[in-house]
């Protein structure tokens, strides 16, 4: 026989709840009574109706659902309730655990509209924050739809009419029925693959709740919050609203509507610039003549400080001639001194002398200025005016000295002529 211990048997049980799908995600349907509050925030109650009841607890998030959630768990109120039912263990009590609370009379899709709504939003995935802004100018569209529809065809008259540089891609898929939601997902999916979509629209035409039910699934809701391109949501008309409307970086009321949220139009692209190149050329015109009067005004200062140039030049020529009439008178002067040297010169010039009857008497080359170097028989050389010849001493009586008496020499005219003196 095989013998249990107590928390064997409850952590068995805890685990056979909790792997049974049909109890696992469930609605349960009843009123409300012995609600308890603790501090912690969470609420106890049981739901209940005329043949049974359900221990039920629901714990406290952050955020506006939990709050709403909260409101609508009150003695006495008619609820239906999503969640799981498991053990709690520590008492052994079955127990169901609350995610979300609707009042009854809601419809069935309605309400799992609300709790997918509610989860998401706790999650983060519908914050502001996180939304990307659109591209000005969008070079490349998707378009998420049918290709059978109208939906197609109104997108692209509008970018053709609003923005005709941009291209459009279509990435079609079934938007309604039990394969819209894979096929939208895929659709994403290869879009984002291109790398070269700057924006996405994905959208149908109106109709039922059931018809846009697959904009509401979650795997669509998290394919469009993992998208790296920003994408619009345009799922049927204005007053119809999709968990794919939460999450998307913009939320336009109709397929027509998103694609002149996605593109500029071309005419206001084109006034806007017409506007800023006026505005430029304005700006720019008066930056240059801002910019020449301060040219004027530097050069005007330059002019003022430049000195009288006038009055340098004639100091200038001042010196010049100063510095000529000097150059003159040292040159006169060096002349006058040139000729007194030549003077002087020629009265010490040998040759200057034979000019005027005299002779020089060499021997061997030496100058004869002693009778005392001449001895008989001795040959001698004479050079006079016009030449030399020789001689040679007799042996008569000794040559005598005699007193000589000097001469002055004839005027001889100038080596050269003295300049005259300018005026």
């Amino acid at each position: 026989m095989q013998v249990y211990a107590v928390h064997e048997v409850t952590t068995y049980l805890r685990e056979l709840f909790e792997t049974d799908p049909h109890i696992g995600d469930i609605w349960v349907e009843g009123e409300v009574s012995n609600v308890s509050r603790p501090a912690s925030g969470h609420v106890y109650f049981t739901l209940k109706d005329g043949a049974a009841q359900l221990r039920a607890a629901f714990f406290a998030r952050r955020g506006q659902s939990s709050s709403s959630t909260q409101a609508l768990i009150e003695h006495g109120h008619a609820v239906r309730a999503h969640g799981r039912i498991s053990l709690y263990e520590q008492r052994g009590d079955l127990q169901f655990y609350v995610d979300f609370v609707q009042p009854q009379g809601v419809g069935a899709l309605q309400m799992e509209f609300e709790r997918l709504k509610a989860r998401l939003q706790e999650q983060g995935l519908f914050d502001e924050s996180r939304k990307r802004p659109l591209p000005r100018f969008p070079r490349t569209i998707g378009v998420i739809t049918s290709p059978s529809g109208a939906v197609f065809h109104d997108i692209c008259h509008v970018l053709t009419r609003r923005w005709p540089l941009a291209e459009v891609v279509l990435a079609p898929t079934p938007v309604q029925g039990a394969d819209a939601p894979s096929g939208i997902v895929g659709a994403l999916a290869m879009l984002n693959a291109r790398g070269d979509i700057d924006v996405i629209i994905a959208g149908r035409g109106g109709g039922s709740i059931e018809e846009l039910w697959a904009f509401n699934e979650e795997p669509v809701a998290r394919a469009i919050f993992a998208s790296q391109a920003p994408v619009i949501s345009a799922v049927g008309h204005e007053t119809d609203t999709t968990i794919a409307d939460f999450v998307a970086d913009r939320r336009a009321p109709t397929p027509s509507a998103a694609a002149e949220i996605a593109a500029p139009d071309r005419l206001d692209v084109s006034a806007h610039l017409a506007v800023a190149a006026g505005g430029m050329t304005v700006a720019l015109r008066q930056q240059v003549a801002g910019e020449h009067e301060r040219v004027r005004n530097a050069v005007s200062r330059a002019e003022r400080r430049v000195p009288d140039i006038n009055r340098e030049r004639q100091r200038v020529d001042d010196a010049a001639r100063s510095a000529v009439h000097a150059a003159e008178r040292l040159h006169r002067a060096a002349v006058t001194g040139v000729g007194g040297c030549v003077w002087r010169l020629r009265a010490l010039d040998p040759f200057a002398t034979l000019e005027r009857g005299y002779a020089i008497v060499q021997r061997g080359g030496a100058v004869v200025s002693s009778i005392a170097q001449a001895r008989a028989g001795d040959a001698l050389d004479v050079r006079v005016r016009d030449g030399a010849f020789g001689v040679r001493v007799g042996d008569g009586a000794p040559p005598q000295r005699k007193k000589l008496r000097r001469r002055v020499p004839e005027a001889q005219a100038p080596l050269f002529s003295m300049p005259e003196e300018r005026a």
